[in-house]
């Protein structure tokens, strides 16, 4: 999706018209008053939701303890220590590493009771956990039974469609499927949002989020459910794109920086209410319903949203530009009138012309059609874009695999998610507050250094010390979100206006792919335990090492040419310095942005 204020390969001095009037429309009418601050809090409301369906998969396909159920009915049940009349009473503490589990049917046969396998003893002499005698083995399939352990999980997808033994993956490719659905999404819904308006789009997808959310709850079989879902991601992720554009345009640059950044801290509100929804409702459909309907009443109001005055603007729709402003003054409690439209957009070519004639600018070249080959134009901004991509795609994968992981860290599984999400709150803070202070490369690397580090500690912490496990995941979850937060706010400001979104766009479908490997990086604990923690930790030390290489962006004006871009973080030379007034004017003007 294109930025708003840059939309096109246009020169400096155009660019400086377009952020004159920007700057004006806030100062005229507030960077944050009243009606920017309802508006806001209103529009993230419902960026909840796309955090509840990004994570809500984690109890959704969650496998409690089984066993491949044997013929007839079982009257005996042996595990080590353990004795019941049924295998209900013993699965609560079955662990197939610790051996099978023997039961006694009616018929007075025993079974030896594995996951994915039964096993039947002939000829037993008397009903003993270890016995000498023949056996005869069967691998169980779909074709058989199986008993689940339902004093914590009662019901999942899991369980309703026994996906577990051979067809385990069909459960593992749940979130990568979801994944998948949230990187078409953001490229379908972007362009659309940028054809006919963000106001149609949120409402389109706040309410599929609904519909869609509450059908999934109503699948009767494993492949509905899977394609109900994908449908889902698409529009969870379409609203989250375009929510980010949605506040931009309504709020100033005084709080641009906080304002972006915390729509990130929705989504983690979202992540908690997983967690806390999980611990309550124990059956997977009551769960879906209850978390597809939380944000329901945003459906009551979301209608009444105005589109942004900048994409009026650039659509020549002026007489409802000027309905807007006058809306906004009046709600902000200023007088109605004294901005007007025409002054904040003037039409670019006669613009130009007076340009042209006052003998100040050229005619306008027609222009450059761009491809994401001009990112890697030069061998400076072919590293530059690579370092940045990387970044984009650790975040996201960290990002991921702390969060999805959370649950298999020891302890209460609860705990530790609602946690991930709670301990985005100060990284968003703390993130804003460096990024201001001490730059967006000096809080980015840090960030990335400390993720990385923390995943290497998780390693090395003894397994019965989960405290100490579970603080350390927290800090790398903590660090991650403070690259993720910033890394959208510092491609904007490496690249140059004609091609800003195309970079930002790039940099973002990485993303998506960090998404979509970060399942399958979790994954990877059936291998080892701490192989999620070791890929993710080797990455972010790499990268935040790279990271350092980048050019600071704080404090310097926005970029319009690849000349302008390429030369952040050189150092000048004096002569550079001595500019023309006029050029130096443009410059604050754009830094101001």
């Amino acid at each position: 999706m294109q930025n708003p204020l840059h939309t096109g390969a246009r020169g400096a001095r155009n660019t400086c018209q377009e952020i004159m009037s920007v700057d004006r429309l806030f100062d005229e009418l507030g960077h944050f008053k009243r009606f920017q601050a309802c508006l806001y809090f209103a529009a993230v409301f419902q960026a909840i939701a796309c955090g509840i369906h990004y994570l809500a998969s984690v109890f959704l396909v969650e496998r409690p303890s089984f066993v491949c159920a044997p013929p007839g009915n079982v009257t005996d049940v042996l595990y080590g220590n353990y004795t019941g009349a049924s295998l209900e009473e013993v699965l609560p503490f079955f662990k197939p590493a610790n051996g099978p589990m023997v039961v006694r049917t009616a018929e007075g046969k025993q079974w030896e009771l594995s996951t994915c396998q039964r096993t039947q003893r002939m000829n037993p002499t008397d009903f003993t956990y270890e016995q000498l005698v023949n056996r005869t083995t069967e691998k169980c399939d779909r074709n058989y039974h199986y008993v689940y352990d339902h004093s914590e999980v009662y019901q999942s997808i899991v369980t309703d469609w026994d996906l577990v033994c051979d067809r385990e993956w069909l459960a593992k490719l749940c979130q990568p499927t979801f994944m998948m659905g949230v990187l078409v999404g953001a490229l379908v819904f972007g362009d659309i949002a940028d054809r006919v308006g963000r106001r149609r789009i949120l409402m389109i997808t706040s309410l599929c989020q609904f519909v869609f959310g509450v059908s999934v709850a109503f699948t009767g079989n494993y492949y509905l459910f899977m394609f109900i879902r994908f449908l889902l991601a698409m529009v969870s992720s379409g609203y989250l794109v375009v929510v980010f554009v949605y506040v931009t345009e309504f709020t100033g640059n005084k709080v641009r920086t906080w304002t972006s950044m915390h729509v990130h801290a929705a989504f983690a509100v979202g992540v908690m209410m997983v967690a806390v929804m999980g611990y309550l409702v124990r059956t997977w459909r009551s769960y879906q319903i209850l978390l597809s309907t939380c944000t329901s009443p945003f459906l009551f109001f979301c209608w009444k949203f105005p589109e942004t005055p900048f994409y009026l603007m650039a659509k020549g729709r002026l007489q409802e530009t000027q309905v807007l402003l006058d809306s906004i003054a009046r709600f902000n409690g200023l007088e109605p009138g004294r901005l007007k439209a025409e002054d904040l957009l003037e039409p670019e070519e006669a613009l130009l012309e007076k340009e042209v004639a006052a003998g100040v600018a050229q005619p306008a070249e027609p222009e450059k059609k761009l491809s994401i080959l001009d990112l890697f134009g030069t061998w400076r901004m072919g590293w530059r874009t690579v370092t940045v991509g990387a970044v984009w795609f650790i975040s996201s994968l960290g990002y991921y695999v702390f969060s999805l992981g959370s649950v298999n860290l020891g302890g209460n599984q609860y705990i530790n998610l609602f946690l991930a999400g709670a301990v985005e709150f100060p990284s968003y803070l703390i993130g804003c507050y460096a990024m201001d202070r001490v730059g967006r490369k000096r809080t980015c690397a840090p960030a990335l250094l400390l993720a990385g580090m923390a995943c290497m500690l998780i390693i090395v912490v003894p397994n019965d010390i989960e405290v100490l496990a579970i603080f350390l995941s927290m800090t790398g979850k903590f660090a991650i979100a403070i690259a993720f937060g910033l890394i959208y706010l510092y491609t904007c400001e490496l690249y140059p206006t004609i091609i800003r979104s195309l970079a930002v766009g790039s940099g973002s479908m990485m993303c998506r792919v960090g998404s979509v490997v970060a399942p399958f990086c979790v994954y990877l604990a059936d291998i080892w335990q701490f192989l999620p923690q070791l890929i993710v930790g080797i990455l972010a030390i790499i990268i935040g090492v790279l990271t350092l290489w980048l050019p600071e962006t704080l404090g310097e004006p926005l970029t319009s040419t690849m000349e302008e871009a390429e030369a952040l973080g050189r150092k000048k030379n004096p002569e550079e310095n001595k500019k023309d007034p006029e050029e130096g004017m443009e410059m604050n003007l754009n830094q101001s942005n």
